[in-house]
């Protein structure tokens, strides 16, 4: 059975639908240290958006770590963000975290630098 990342929208056009083709992929690359597993067959990642910019797309994507208190949350979510940008057309991203403790510290530091 083949794993599906979840996606509030469907995509409008087939370059959407290879975005998060990729995204998905891209973050299966990411494996959680303690269960060996990756962030997309652990079900960490709840959601993802596409939004149109001006020279690309805005990646959000909603990250709901497996406890309140993951002590590897911080270093998933970036590691997602880091992923995700990396897929072509991406220009930003945004990491929504729910679920989590320290959940609006961890937005704060992953829109660190973004401001331009």
């Amino acid at each position: 059975m083949e794993e599906a990342l979840p996606k509030s929208l469907n995509p409008r056009n087939r370059d959407e639908a290879k975005i998060q083709e990729e995204i998905q992929g891209a973050l299966r690359g990411i494996i959680d240290p303690g269960t060996g597993l990756d962030v997309v067959r652990m079900g960490l990642v709840k959601d993802t958006q596409l939004e149109r910019e001006d020279t690309g797309y805005k990646a959000i994507l909603t990250f709901r770590p497996s406890s309140p208190v993951c002590p590897m949350a911080f270093k998933l979510a970036w590691d997602m963000k880091q992923a995700a940008q990396a897929v072509h057309d991406i220009k930003t991203v945004e990491i929504k975290v729910e679920g989590y403790n320290r959940a609006a510290e961890l937005e704060a530091i992953l829109k660190e630098g973004e401001e331009q």
